[in-house]
């Protein structure tokens, strides 16, 4: 039996490695996703960092208001004149940064000690200026606060008598963990990637072969069914597990395209973590296979099985975002779920946290179990008269 599925296993992994069309379109994708997605995440924090140093503030009537355009100045803010047209261009997505509308009585206002109205003027749907919303209001906000004290002090009153107590903010993530933040996208991606390669091969070593025939051949061979589905499944799953390596290690290399050099400092994915994330993938690559396997046997042609596929490509991509969406942290049962355990986990490593077996333990138990019951499914249905 063993040298019977080693034999299959040659055959088939020879077999996906012939597809050279199909398989150059999955390794391309695992290898270029990491690079390319750091290159995306890269560039949109290089924007926000360009914006951010810039330190503008778009103002509309700022000739009438030389007070606050002094303070302004004073916290080193380059104020610009807002554009005629700044609410269709702020609709429009074109200006990026949101308007301050300064009314023309502002300094009489002031000088009376009346409170002047002034608008900030952003757009939710405008991601870019809402952004800069935040420093602007904080401006705003320090700009009351000097008057205020201004005014008291030149009433004989001493300002720190408005203020019954300090505020201190203190920050407990430390840089490990700010960076998983920017690097949540890492096991995702990869968790993709595995499925992709698994599912190609998976499919055409079931319901490709028969459709093309060459399924009822190879059952008539003196092997057992359990050496062909062995076989069979281990080289879907060497496949998975080779566009896992590549894709873990293709965002070692990816790292040289940030653009951002805060960004840089704090991205950690070194070759400790490419090995982390490579073992957690190995169990979750041997059941996405039998799964997919299990899925496709029953298919009589290939674009059926696709379809069917589809209910486990859902279900791989939307089980990661369970913890995106669980506020109270990690719960025991989301090291129970594949997938969700494997992005978990990948997520800890990219942390700094060191795994415990009884926090690996779990997914790998549950990848087993559903790798063993889907095999089994395989053999009992190439016994049956399904396929006659």
């Amino acid at each position: 039996m063993n040298a019977a599925a080693w034999t299959v296993y040659l055959k088939e992994l020879r077999d996906a490695l012939r597809d050279r069309r199909t398989l150059m379109m999955v390794l391309l994708s695992s290898v270029a996703i990491g690079p390319l997605v750091l290159l995306l995440v890269s560039t949109l924090v290089a924007g926000i960092e360009k914006r951010a140093e810039a330190r503008t503030v778009v103002v509309l009537g700022i000739a009438q208001a030389p007070t606050l355009r002094n303070y302004l100045e004073r916290q080193t803010y380059t104020v610009q004149e807002a554009p005629a047209d700044y609410e269709q261009q702020l609709r429009d997505s074109k200006l990026a940064d949101p308007v301050l509308v300064v009314p023309a009585g502002f300094e009489a206002d002031l000088l009376a000690g009346k409170a002047p109205l002034v608008e900030l003027v952003s757009s939710s749907a405008n991601q870019r200026a809402q952004g800069g919303s935040g420093a602007v209001l904080r401006l705003l906000r320090g700009f009351n606060q000097e008057q205020a004290m201004l005014r008291l002090a030149m009433r004989g009153v001493a300002p720190a008598a408005l203020e019954a107590m300090r505020v201190e903010e203190r920050d407990l993530a430390d840089p490990a963990t700010r960076a998983a933040q920017l690097a949540t996208m890492v096991p995702y991606f990869v968790l993709m990637a595995v499925l992709y390669g698994c599912m190609n091969a998976a499919l055409d070593t079931t319901a490709g072969e028969r459709e093309r025939g060459s399924l009822e051949p190879l059952l008539m061979n003196p092997a057992s069914r359990w050496a062909l589905v062995l076989g069979k499944w281990g080289a879907v799953a060497s496949v998975g597990m080779l566009i896992a390596v590549l894709s873990c290690l293709s965002f070692l290399p990816g790292q040289w395209l940030l653009r951002s050099e805060a960004l840089s400092a704090m991205f950690r994915f070194g070759i400790g973590e490419a090995l982390a994330f490579v073992a957690l993938l190995l169990p979750l690559a041997g059941a996405l296979a039998a799964l997919l396997m299990a899925i496709a046997i029953r298919c009589k042609t290939f674009k059926e099985a696709q379809a069917n596929a589809t209910l486990v490509i859902l279900g791989v991509s939307l089980l990661p975002l369970v913890s995106l969406f669980n506020q109270e942290g990690t719960a025991p049962w989301h090291l129970w779920l594949p997938a969700l355990a494997q992005s978990t986990l990948m997520g800890r490593v990219i942390k700094g946290e060191l795994l415990s077996v009884a926090d690996v333990l779990p997914g790998v138990a549950t990848c087993a179990l559903l790798m063993a019951l889907a095999l089994a499914y395989v053999v009992r249905t190439l016994r049956s008269a399904a396929l006659k």
